[in-house]
């Protein structure tokens, strides 16, 4: 061979490779606390994802619960090993946000890497959880979900209760409980995410303060306002069902609601998104309906609280990946995307177009009345949300204690 034609092939051959270098995808992670059915959706949006374009490429892990994703995340940080993209749920929100040089807001990444990003057209409850006060938005809305109560038709039927007038009040759900006990039922009722539905959702769809300074909104000062006489009924009629045996606490988190889907218990309150996997392991025909509510309460019931988690761009990476996980939250942005999610797993779409546009359609094709129904009632609640920012991750996870040494057997 001449060396002509020596030389002519080492380039081509170095062009090739160079060419290979530059159409390697850029590699980015996302660490999460999406588990079972939800840990399968999680997968498929990943592979959707890397389907869906060739230059970025994401790694999906599971990293536990909620709050060990979060505290895994932190300490990764601080080891200079953080993953690109972190799921935290809504009680962590302040202590990200107080995390001075963890976080690259989602915000200013989207705007960076060139999308048009427009706070305003996500849905306004959604929008001022995860923004400071001066709009910048910090994260980027994921699953976002409600309190509601799941109810095991089945065994209401052999108690010998109305299928067709299920209970919304307090009163009605414990009338229920003791009909469930008394018909050999070991577990009438329990709940999953303590805090949350029996206090912050609690509060929220009494019409009561949670916390001072109008609920956090008015300064960062508030403090919790759990022991208004309200809150002290509530937990004083929680502690007396204990000892009857008509509401039994099951743990924290969101713990209690396999008792639920497994049949364990007849009633569970907790996570919209727990639909899930009640469709996929409940053998029995069950309902979801809104919290109940004490009748005698002026204003109530009024909404919920929000719950689910956000994605938090963390800082200390590349361009390239920066601009990769824009892309990624671009992706998650579509109306279509956004619908099927929620469809899917009872999480809520997070921005008008979604919200307003996609989903009557999407809803008519769901042939499960009984879903059909649960969907309508969420989405009716989610349309009036106002929130504010939690207390930080510590607070609450203290308070979780406390329920736990009270209600704990």
């Amino acid at each position: 061979m001449s060396k002509k034609l020596v030389v002519a092939a080492a380039l081509a051959a170095s062009c090739l490779s160079v060419s290979a270098v530059h159409a390697a995808p850029t590699e980015i992670t996302w660490w999460h606390a999406m588990a079972n059915s939800l840990g399968d959706w999680v997968t498929d949006i990943t592979n959707d994802f890397n389907k869906s374009q060739t230059k970025c490429h994401l790694t999906s892990t599971y990293k536990g619960s909620y709050d060990q994703t979060m505290t895994s995340g932190i300490a990764a940080h601080r080891a200079g090993r953080s993953p690109n993209v972190l799921q935290v749920f809504e009680v962590g929100t302040a202590t990200m946000m107080f995390s001075k040089g963890a976080v690259v807001p989602a915000g200013d990444l989207m705007d960076k890497a060139g999308y048009k990003f427009d706070p305003h057209s996500y849905i306004p409850a959604v929008f001022s959880y995860y923004s400071t006060p001066d709009g910048r938005m910090m994260s980027f809305p994921f699953n976002s979900s409600t309190t509601v109560m799941y109810l095991n038709l089945d065994k209401f039927k052999k108690a010998g209760l109305d299928t067709t007038k299920l209970p919304s009040t307090w009163k009605e759900v414990e009338a229920a409980a003791k009909a469930l006990k008394a018909a050999g039922e070991a577990c009438p009722m329990t709940t999953s995410w303590v805090g949350w539905t029996q206090l912050e959702s609690f509060s929220t769809w009494h019409n009561v303060e949670y916390a001072t300074l109008n609920n956090g909104f008015d300064g960062i000062g508030a403090r919790l306002k759990v022991d208004s006489p309200l809150h002290k009924r509530h937990i004083e009629d929680l502690a007396r069902m204990a000892k009857e045996g008509t509401f039994v606490y099951k743990g924290r988190g969101n713990l209690p609601d396999a008792a639920f889907y497994s049949g364990e218990c007849a009633i569970n309150m907790g996570s919209s998104a727990t639909l899930s996997n009640i469709r996929r392991n409940a053998t029995f025909k069950f309902m979801t309906v809104p919290l109940p509510y004490y009748e005698d309460v002026k204003g109530a019931p009024q909404n919920t609280a929000i719950g689910g988690a956000s994605l938090w761009a963390m800082a200390g990476k590349s361009e390239a990946e920066n601009r990769c996980v824009a892309d990624f939250f671009n992706y998650l942005s579509d109306p279509q995307v956004q619908a099927n999610n929620h469809m899917r797993t009872g999480y809520l779409p997070v921005t008008q177009d979604a919200f307003e546009n996609r989903m009557g359609a999407e809803l008519e094709q769901v042939e499960d009345y009984r879903i059909k129904k649960m969907l309508k009632a969420v989405i009716e609640m989610y349309a009036n949300y106002d929130f504010f920012v939690a207390p930080t991750f510590e607070a609450f996870d203290s308070l979780g204690g406390a329920y736990e040494r009270d209600f704990k057997v």
